[in-house]
């Protein structure tokens, strides 16, 4: 499993959809063609790339198949974008720090000073 491949199984919605409903539980595949309304074989197609990947194991259970998230490359790609999360939290905080000072600066009035209370009247 490279990083290329993981990211490239995510690229797709589709795949990323599928993620997203094996992060509720592990699901046979038709709950997950019914629920992502792809047909059979496209959807097996998009769980053997996710499979290949590593995002994604198989269980056989009597006639179905199983399929649930791996933790491991989720938690790798995690681990990547750690520093990135750094730099929005820093970049959302000061955002935050701007929209405070400009909401309480002083000689401004709000939003609800300045609006028009009075209802012109209607003529029939």
């Amino acid at each position: 499993m490279s990083d290329a491949s993981l990211w490239a199984a995510l690229a797709d919605p589709h795949r990323r959809a599928i993620v997203a409903l094996l992060l509720e539980r592990p699901r046979p595949v038709g709950e997950i063609v019914e629920a992502c309304g792809l047909s059979q074989p496209s959807t097996s197609k998009h769980l053997r790339v996710l499979r290949d990947a590593g995002l994604v194991r198989v269980r056989q259970d009597a006639q179905r198949r199983v399929y649930a998230l791996d933790p491991a490359p989720i938690a790798e790609l995690d681990a990547w974008l750690a520093p990135y999360r750094k730099l929005w939290s820093a970049s959302l905080d000061a955002l935050g720090r701007r929209l405070d000072e400009t909401a309480t600066a002083p000689g401004e009035s709000s939003d609800e000073e300045d609006a028009d209370t009075s209802t012109p009247s209607s003529k029939d």
